[in-house]
């Protein structure tokens, strides 16, 4: 990564057993302000990983310039419904439908050359994102 660039990463903590969530999609999209010929500053796919088995991505790359804001899209769902879940978690044997949050979609504004790091921690049924260091 080079010296100045804008930067995300981001890990999972299950705090239902207090262990790290591996194995879990992360995208990663950005939203620039506008190149002023008519984009409305939408959403641009920017990378697609997953959790290792510390519960981070580790390898997300430098934002592009003119990012304002990042979207992480955790997919929460397998990870929740596959049958270890049951094992792993306090939470009710039987959930009807699946995951309760099949996916966290978590939205930030970035500063232009700083560092976002973004945990998720979850639960079956909750979860709370906080910008970390």
């Amino acid at each position: 990564m080079s010296v100045g660039a804008t930067s995300v990463s981001t890990h999972i903590l299950d705090t239902s057993v207090g262990r790290p969530a591996a194995g879990v999609a992360v995208e990663l999209s950005v939203r620039t302000c506008g190149t002023g010929d008519g984009d409305a500053g939408g959403w641009t796919a920017h990378a697609a990983s997953a959790t290792d088995a510390d519960g981070r991505v580790r390898d997300l790359p430098a934002l592009p310039a003119g990012a304002t804001h990042v979207r992480l899209v955790f997919a929460t769902g397998p990870y929740l419904s596959e049958p270890a879940a049951e094992d792993r978690q306090d939470a009710p044997a039987h959930r009807d439908g699946g995951a309760f949050f099949p996916e966290v979609a978590v939205v930030f504004a970035v500063a232009p050359g700083e560092h976002h790091h973004v945990p998720l921690l979850l639960t079956p049924f909750g979860y709370s994102v906080y910008r970390g260091s």
